[in-house]
């Protein structure tokens, strides 16, 4: 008889057969939580913006800030993980540290927050994804000053879209290249980040002094319209806030993983300690590298002014060697990052919907809860993910602060979702716990209690909007998008679901083991 492995052991017990493959490893559980957290993907998209508000130290110091508090969220996460190996973990974890009166409640929350959040994560990495490949042909073109083609709103859609597509193809039929490609996407963030940040300094003719990086303040209120000091600051910290999370995608796949309950934590804080190390690494490279702080802003520059990082990669190589050959194959780099987040944040979402439709939580569940039967994935939760983020990226066509809005409503919902069970853990009877290998003891409510509190604040700074005088181009509008979303699921549950949904629907029969 072969011996069962430890996490399938906790999952029985807990009440769920292993339907899913246990294939993965420690290594590659880590790759997928890594390259879900990708090192450019937050921070190249907000760099630009982040470094207007209040100049380059609050974001250099922001991200260490960022960093401290993640842990706080990380080791609360962890010890969970350690006791609830099973996928779509959150959204169990919650149902089950709420206890049985408000166990259905915090599962149903948790579960729509993250799926709200995952697909438009999905968005998020495709419309950088677009504007990275917007540079790329400007520069291959031959750059904004010298005639080259800048892809109007329309093109630019058609690429957001484009990538959605390719990703959901990807996940519907070929989960063993996505393991593969997971692996590929570790060593392409490790070697390309590498290179980036050493090649990066090097090659400028020129970097900014160590006084300039690390204490230079500057708001720029002609540019934001925010005069306050206090508020560019928080502003300037959101770039660190959206790109410290993702670590939850270990959690996502526990079921799926050899060893989970101790494999899990130890993915989870591996890839904190990594991506906080890298993660300022690449801003400290990017920052010293400035050659003029004013032309990056440029409609007129090389790259129109779309996009900081495209600029600073063209300064650097051009003023070196007299051409972009260098900045296009970086930013290709950079591309590849997004690609390969967007891909594994796909899998993430599409597990999320799958496990909500398997305990009947979305309308027309028994469809999304399909496996496919050869490819045994959930081919529909799959297709209805990548539907939903190309109506998010709908308006494109009109509104300038797309990405902001759809950072936002990613963030608060992934790191919304995080808050439910933190909570759940925080005010339960510490008897109730049924501890796994990673323990905090006494620890546990401290650090869930700082870990929420830092979550509250996160989710409240993205409803704020980022510039001022607000019109229509610059109107933030996930606090309004969210107020839907979440309106009309509280509602379905006030008047209907809270009379049916038990939260997480348990498929072995608890006498015999019998399913």
């Amino acid at each position: 008889m072969v011996e069962m492995d430890s996490g399938e052991k906790r999952l029985n017990e807990l009440g769920y057969k292993q339907e899913l493959r246990r294939e993965m490893t420690l290594f590659k559980t880590l790759a997928i939580s890594f390259s879900t957290m990708t090192l450019f993907t937050g921070i190249t998209p907000l760099y630009g913006s982040s470094l207007l508000y209040a100049g380059p130290a609050s974001l250099v110091w922001g991200w260490v800030v960022v960093s401290f508090f993640t842990w706080f969220v990380g080791v609360a996460m962890a010890e969970i993980c350690s006791s609830f190996p099973t996928t779509g973990s959150l959204y169990f974890w919650a149902a089950h540290l709420a206890g049985p009166v408000w166990g259905p409640f915090a599962s149903w929350c948790c579960a729509w927050l993250e799926a709200i959040g995952l697909i438009a994560g999905i968005g998020t990495q495709a419309f950088a994804g677009s504007q990275v490949l917007q540079s790329i042909i400007l520069l291959c073109t031959g750059t904004n000053r010298g005639g080259g083609y800048l892809a109007p709103r329309g093109v630019f859609l058609a690429m957001y879209i484009g990538l959605t597509i390719i990703w959901a193809v990807l996940n519907t039929f070929a989960l063993e290249v996505i393991a593969l490609i997971d692996i590929v996407s570790i060593w392409w963030q490790v070697i390309g980040g590498s290179v980036i940040v050493i090649m990066l300094p090097l090659v400028s003719l020129t970097t900014q002094p160590a006084s300039y990086v690390f204490s230079h303040f500057e708001t720029s209120p002609d540019s934001t319209g925010i005069h306050s000091k206090a508020y560019a600051v928080v502003l300037s910290v959101l770039v660190s806030q959206y790109s410290l999370y993702g670590y939850d995608a270990a959690a996502h796949l526990t079921e799926e993983t050899k060893g989970a309950d101790k494999n899990g934590p130890i993915a989870i804080l591996s890839s904190i300690g990594i991506i906080s190390v890298f993660g300022w690494a690449y801003i400290l490279a990017l920052t010293f590298s400035i050659q003029n702080f004013d032309y990056l802003y440029d409609t007129g520059n090389e790259t129109a002014g779309t996009f900081v990082p495209a600029q600073i990669l063209y300064d650097a190589f051009h003023g070196r060697f007299h051409n972009s050959a260098g900045a296009i194959a970086l930013l290709f780099v950079i591309w590849g990052s997004f690609f390969f987040g967007g891909l594994s944040i796909t899998t993430s979402a599409a597990r999320v919907v799958y496990a909500l439709s398997r305990d009947k939580g979305i309308p027309l569940s028994s469809v999304w809860r399909k496996i496919h039967p050869k490819h045994k994935v959930p081919a529909n939760a799959v297709w209805l993910c990548a539907a939903l983020c190309c109506l998010l990226g709908l308006p494109i066509l009109k509104v300038n602060v797309v990405f902001t809005a759809i950072t936002s409503i990613c963030t608060i919902g992934w790191v919304g979702g995080y808050a439910v069970p933190i909570f759940a853990r925080m005010v339960m009877a510490e008897k109730n716990f049924k501890p796994g290998p990673f323990y905090l003891g006494r620890a546990s409510r401290p650090v869930c209690l700082v870990a929420f509190l830092w979550i509250c604040y996160t989710c409240s700074v993205f409803l704020l909007p980022t510039f001022y005088p607000i019109d229509w181009n610059t109107f933030n509008y996930a606090p309004v998008a969210l107020a839907i979303c979440l309106g009309l699921v509280m509602l379905w549950w006030v008047v209907d679901a809270r009379k049916w949904f038990k939260g997480p629907v348990r498929n072995i029969d608890s006498h015999n083991g019998n399913v």
